[in-house]
């Protein structure tokens, strides 16, 4: 995202690194009296990074991630990326490549922030397969455990899942081992994680937290800077799937059996993402779960 900045954009941007639990709040108060145009925090506490903005109110500041609060100062912007409609892709996917009719997914906890993730995802599985069944297990939010991802994974293959999102963490890590253990297949989450286990992630669901980081230096650059959470998605390009970055682990080394559909897949990918930005398509939003897409899907 600097890199993006420093070449499309006229600013000049520099990175301060901090060590230590103190550090940060001297940094941040160092790079203020300094007087940049934008302070960006990354993994900064929470409570103390709202304060400094409350403290500063005409000094700009931005964060590349959520912050669980309910609103921010108006100096501040904050980044959710949604996720369900590239987990709808996802499941799009995966409804087309199951060979059982049984799939899964390995989730953190239970959450509406994580939910998004698995309703996209089984939405797009039952868009393509009606007759499928989606499995579901949650972690109980313990996202640093890998033993825990391969255990739980190899218990929803033993229930037939032959492809399973992972959406853990470290912990799915130890889903994508499960699945070259098995011989099955997994899809990975947030960064490109098609080289972890080659030929047996499908695809991964990339959230591009690097435009996290170009959009406010640009929203002030282009004197449209305004507090408040920010909400991007796949239309916005804050979402995606590794295919669109010219991945292509699983099309050389995946089954030929599986790589002969990839053609016809990412053709329909293509065609639901056009519906889905031009606001003809609707997948199911767990922060929104009383709208009529998610009615209907848990109703499934």
């Amino acid at each position: 995202g600097i890199e993006k900045a420093h070449a499309e954009l006229p600013v000049k941007c520099a990175i301060i690194e901090t060590n230590g639990v103190a550090e940060p709040a001297t940094a941040l108060r160092g790079a203020i009296a300094q007087d940049y145009d934008l302070i960006r925090g990354l993994a900064m506490d929470t409570e103390m990074f709202v304060n400094l903005a409350t403290e500063f109110p005409d000094q700009k500041f931005a964060s590349p991630s959520e912050i669980f609060l309910d609103t921010l100062p108006e100096n501040m912007i904050a980044y959710q990326i949604d996720v369900h409609e590239s987990s709808f892709l996802v499941g799009l996917i995966v409804g087309s490549l199951t060979k059982t009719k049984t799939v899964g997914a390995v989730v953190g906890g239970d959450a509406p922030g994580l939910n998004q993730f698995y309703y996209g995802y089984k939405q797009g599985v039952l868009e393509v397969c009606p007759d499928c069944t989606v499995l579901v297990s949650y972690l109980g939010f313990e996202f640093s455990n890998p033993t825990l991802g391969l255990e739980t994974a190899l218990g929803l293959y033993d229930q037939g899942a032959d492809i399973i999102y992972q959406v853990a963490g470290r912990s799915g890590e130890g889903v994508l081992e499960a699945a070259a253990q098995r011989n099955l297949f997994a899809i990975g989450v947030d960064s490109n994680q098609d080289d972890i286990q080659p030929g047996f992630v499908i695809v991964s669901m990339l959230k591009k937290v690097e435009s996290t980081t170009f959009d406010p230096i640009k929203l002030v650059v282009d004197g449209t800077f305004q507090g408040g959470f920010q909400r991007r998605g796949l239309k916005e390009g804050f979402a995606g799937l590794s295919w669109d970055e010219g991945a292509t682990t699983f099309e050389t080394q995946g089954p030929a059996d599986m790589t002969a559909k990839l053609p016809d897949i990412k053709a329909l990918v293509e065609e639901y993402r056009a519906k889905i930005v031009n606001g003809e398509y609707k997948v199911c939003d767990a922060f929104f779960a009383d709208t009529p897409e998610c009615v209907e899907l848990l109703a499934k």
